[in-house]
C-alpha cells in the first residue's frame, strides 16, 4: 500500500500518478491526509494524558511519604479519570489507525509516470514485436481440435472430475507440461534465480502482504474451515518468504523462481476467449521474483523483460511486448509489461506473461525492509514476472507448428520432451 509519509511529502506527484489510473487523485490524497491528521491528533492527546498520569503517579508516591494523605487521594482520583480518558483515547487511536489502513488497502499503487493514460487494453502501448506469423493451411485447426485429435488434453474428463477449466493432460500432453517445467526452471537458474518450491495454500496475512486481499478476494479459492487460500500465482508465497524480514543492502538483488500450479475462480467472458486452454481455473506456471534496492528496480525490470524475450525466442513463437495503460494496470503494480504470443489458427494474440515493478507497494504491507549505508531502515522494491504461464504457450505451440506430419516442437524443447513431434 502507499506510504502515508510519501503521500504527504509528494502530494502533487501522487495525485498526478493516480490520475493515470483515471482516479480522483486529489480526493484520495486529501482523504489520506485528513485521516492521518486525525490519527496524529488522537496520538498526541493520548501521549499527553499518559505523560500527565505518569507525572501524577510519581507525585502521589512523594505525598504519601510526606504524610499528605488527603492531597495524595485527590491526585489518585485524578489518575482514575485519566485512566478512563486513556482507555477511550486508545480505542479512538485504534479506530483512526484502522480506518486509515482500510482506506490505504482500497487505493491502488500509483503508476510510474511512463505508464500511458487510457481506459482499457485498447490503449496499451506496443513497445516491441518479434518474429513472423507462420503461414497456415486453410484447414489449420485451433488447439482444442488438435488436442482432441492427438488425445493429449481432455477437457471433458476434467469437467467430469472437477468442472470446466480443469483439463486433464495425457500422454505427450502431460510430457510436454513436464518438459516446460524443466525448460523454464533450468533457464531461470542459469540466469541466477534460486529455485524454491512454496506451498500452494496461503494464509490471510500472505494475501494481504502482496495485495491479492482484499482486491482479488472474489477470484481466489478459499477453504473456509482452515481460512486458507489457494494461490493465484507463485508470486504470493515466494514474496511472502520475506514478510517481516530485514535485509542488508549487500543482499540485493534477491532472485527467486518457482514452479507451481495456480488457481483462479474467474473465467472471464464466454466464447472463444475462454475455449480450450485460453482461460483456465487451474494452470501451471514458473514465476520469477526479485527484491531490489529502490535505485535499481527499473533497471532490473528491463533485465526481466529481456529474459522473457529470450524464452519466447527459444520457443520460436512470434510475440509482442506491451506497456499497460493506467486503465489496464494491475492493482498493485507501478509499471507492467505484458507479453503476448500470436496464435495462428485463432488469429489473435494470447497473453502469456506479465512482468511488473511494484516499487514499495508490496514491501510496505509486508514490512520488507533493509538497512541502508547509514543504518536507517528503508523499504525494498519488489518485482515479479511469469516465466512463463503454460496453457497459452501450449496453445500457440500446437497451432503454430501443426503440419500433416504432426505438431513439431521447437528445437530447444525437444531435449526436454524426449520427442520431436506430437503425432
Amino acid at each position: 500500500m502507499l506510504q502515508v509519509s510519501v503521500v504527504r511529502e509528494h502530494q502533487e506527484e501522487i495525485i498526478k500518478r493516480l490520475e493515470i489510473r483515471n482516479l480522483n487523485g486529489k480526493e484520495l490524497v486529501s482523504q489520506v491526509i485528513e485521516l492521518d491528521d486525525r490519527r496524529k491528533k488522537t496520538q498526541q492527546e493520548l501521549d499527553a494524558n499518559l505523560a500527565e498520569a505518569n507525572s501524577i503517579s510519581k507525585q502521589i508516591g512523594g505525598l504519601y511519604k510526606e504524610g499528605k494523605i488527603d492531597e495524595a487521594n485527590v491526585l489518585k482520583d485524578k489518575t482514575t479519570e485519566l485512566k478512563e480518558l486513556n482507555h477511550k483515547g486508545s480505542e479512538a487511536l485504534h479506530s483512526a489507525e484502522n480506518e486509515l489502513r482500510q482506506l490505504l488497502y482500497t487505493i491502488p499503487n500509483s503508476p510510474h509516470l511512463s505508464v500511458p493514460k487510457g481506459n482499457s487494453e485498447e490503449h496499451n502501448e506496443v513497445v516491441y514485436e518479434h518474429g513472423e506469423f507462420p503461414s497456415m493451411d486453410d484447414d489449420a485447426k485451433p488447439h482444442w481440435e488438435i488436442t482432441d485429435k492427438y488425445d493429449i488434453v481432455d477437457f471433458e474428463l476434467g469437467v467430469k472430475i472437477a468442472g470446466a477449466g480443469f483439463p486433464v493432460y495425457k500422454g505427450k500432453g502431460a510430457r510436454l507440461q513436464r518438459a516446460l517445467v524443466n525448460f523454464f526452471l533450468d533457464n531461470a537458474t542459469a540466469a541466477g534465480y534460486r529455485e524454491v518450491q512454496p506451498p500452494l495454500l496461503i494464509n490471510e496475512a500472505s494475501g494481504y502482504g502482496t495485495g491479492q486481499l482484499p482486491d482479488k478476494e472474489g477470484q481466489m479459492y478459499h477453504t473456509a474451515d482452515d481460512d486458507l487460500y489457494l494461490i493465484p500465482t507463485a508470486e504470493v508465497p515466494i514474496t511472502n518468504i520475506y514478510r517481516d524480514v530485514i535485509l542488508k543492502e549487500s543482499d540485493f538483488p534477491v532472485k527467486n523462481c518457482g514452479y507451481t500450479q495456480c488457481f483462479r475462480r474467474e473465467a472471464g467472458s464466454y466464447g472463444s476467449d475462454v475455449r480450450g486452454l485460453n482461460r483456465l481455473h487451474q494452470f501451471d506456471k514458473v514465476e520469477i521474483v526479485q527484491l531490489s534496492h529502490p535505485d535499481k528496480s527499473y533497471e532490473l525490470l528491463d533485465e526481466m523483460v529481456e529474459y522473457i524475450k529470450m524464452l519466447l525466442t527459444k520457443l520460436e513463437l512470434p510475440y509482442r511486448v506491451l506497456r499497460l495503460c493506467g486503465g489496464d494496470l494491475g492493482f498493485t503494480a507501478a509499471l507492467t509489461y505484458d507479453f503476448e504470443v500470436y496464435s495462428a489458427a485463432q488469429k489473435k494474440w494470447l497473453e502469456v506473461s506479465s512482468v511488473s515493478c511494484f516499487e514499495t507497494y508490496q514491501s510496505n504491507r509486508l514490512k520488507l525492509r533493509y538497512k541502508d549505508e547509514n543504518g536507517k531502515m528503508q523499504l525494498a522494491h519488489t518485482l515479479n514476472g511469469s516465466a512463463l504461464a503454460f496453457p497459452r504457450i501450449i496453445a500457440a505451440l500446437l497451432e503454430n507448428n501443426q503440419s500433416k506430419k504432426g505438431v513439431k516442437l521447437p528445437k530447444d524443447l525437444v531435449e526436454y520432451a524426449g520427442f520431436e513431434y506430437i503425432d
